[in-house]
């Protein structure tokens, strides 16, 4: 039987990327080749004992770039640190920005950039395409497997203010390079293997099942998904085992050009709004919503809901009734988390009911919820907290 193609008109873009061990050591090259003179590099302080940042400064200074260092922001960037590193950034006169870490370096090198060029605050560039003037020249090295930020147009930055996470989106935020080295995943602990493994599967699902999704997108969410079932719990497992770690970063690297371009849906959303108000590991947010988003979406994106069951190790009938498909799928997602660890529900994490109104106003003004394949109403969005505070499937 012959595939129908989607022929709708579809967008597609990605930078430039070197994935494979040692792709780290390659920074002062690609900086020198970018024009670069002065960079501001961006690091997680975390990772500071692992000496990631270390190494990639002496690949540049190696190749004559000149770096200042600025770690002073948090695990979900504030607004107000934003603004401080671009305060740095202009005083130490830097042309370029060098992000090492996880997602959180990687957006807050973004949100840098953007205002150094722009002369604006941070809060002023929320939503699509809102950003006047691309940054500098940016280059990231990811340490952690899961959040795409190394090839994706967003930024997400916490406005401190109103606690909320603001999205930043256009091709305006897309880094010029990344370099993605697995063998600087082997220092992440279990817990964040499994938090920033399940933000990568929660992507490419998300990506899978938009209304924005394409041929191409299709493709790289797919092979996210089976990545991530066969690699996650074996890096988990054995951290310097590399091919599950190298595994996780590729299924990482697939997922964030599925959903750079055929952007996310309600789990991103409503985890968005859980980080904001309560400062939440934005991966933990997203396992714990997941299959409880899907329970609501999956009667408008069925067979794609089905193909992701498949990809987790679903087993159902083809001729299977549609209760039916839903029940094992849901199922699959339940019991890939559970084995990764997420075995809680919202309120043990803090989050009680009277918070969920608030929750579910700021998660409907989520730019990810344009593309989720149903339109959810205020209702609908406090259910599904509601649900996920009690029970984890």
């Amino acid at each position: 039987m012959r595939d129908d193609i989607l022929l709708a008109m579809r967008k597609f873009v990605a930078p430039e990327f070197v994935f494979g061990n040692g792709a780290l050591t390659l920074a002062g090259r690609q900086a020198a080749g970018l024009g670069v003179r002065h960079a501001l590099l961006v690091a997680d302080s975390g990772i500071m004992d692992f000496g990631w940042p270390q190494q990639v400064q002496e690949s540049l200074d190696a190749s004559g770039v000149e770096t200042s260092l600025f770690t002073a922001f948090s695990s979900n960037p504030r607004d107000h640190e934003v603004m401080a590193g671009s305060h740095v950034f202009d005083d130490a006169g830097c042309d370029a920005l060098v992000a090492v870490g996880g997602g959180s370096a990687m957006d807050c090198a973004k949100a840098i950039g953007i205002v150094s060029v722009n002369k604006r605050h941070i809060r002023e560039f929320e939503g699509v395409d809102n950003v006047e003037r691309p940054g500098p020249p940016l280059l990231c090295v990811p340490t952690t497997a899961g959040t795409g930020a190394e090839v994706s147009q967003f930024a997400i930055i916490t406005d401190s203010e109103r606690r909320v996470k603001i999205a930043i989106a256009g091709k305006t935020l897309i880094p010029d390079a990344a370099l993605i080295d697995p063998e600087t995943t082997v220092t992440m602990p279990g817990t964040l293997t499994a938090h920033t493994g399940l933000d990568a599967l929660t992507h490419a699902m998300e990506a899978y099942v938009s209304n924005a999704n394409s041929p191409m997108t299709d493709l790289l969410a797919r092979e996210a998904i089976r990545l991530i079932a066969a690699h996650l719990l074996p890096a988990m497992r054995n951290p310097k085992d590399m091919q599950g770690r190298g595994g996780m970063l590729l299924a990482s690297l697939y997922a964030g050009m599925a959903f750079s371009n055929a952007i996310l849906g309600a789990v991103h959303a409503m985890s968005h709004s859980l980080g904001g108000l309560f400062d939440l590991p934005h991966g933990l947010c997203n396992a714990i919503l997941m299959d409880h988003v899907a329970r609501y979406n999956f009667s408008a994106a069925p067979e794609r809901y089905a193909d992701i069951g498949r990809l987790l190790g679903a087993r159902f009938d083809a001729a299977a009734a549609p209760e039916e498909k839903k029940e094992a799928v849901l199922a699959a997602m339940r019991d890939f988390k559970r084995a990764a660890g997420v075995t809680m529900g919202l309120a043990e994490i803090g989050v009680g009911p009277e918070a969920l109104a608030q929750l579910a106003h700021n998660a409907l003004d989520d730019p990810c919820l344009l593309t989720n394949p149903r339109q959810p109403s205020q209702a609908d969005i406090e259910a599904i907290y509601e649900d996920a505070r009690h029970t984890n499937g």
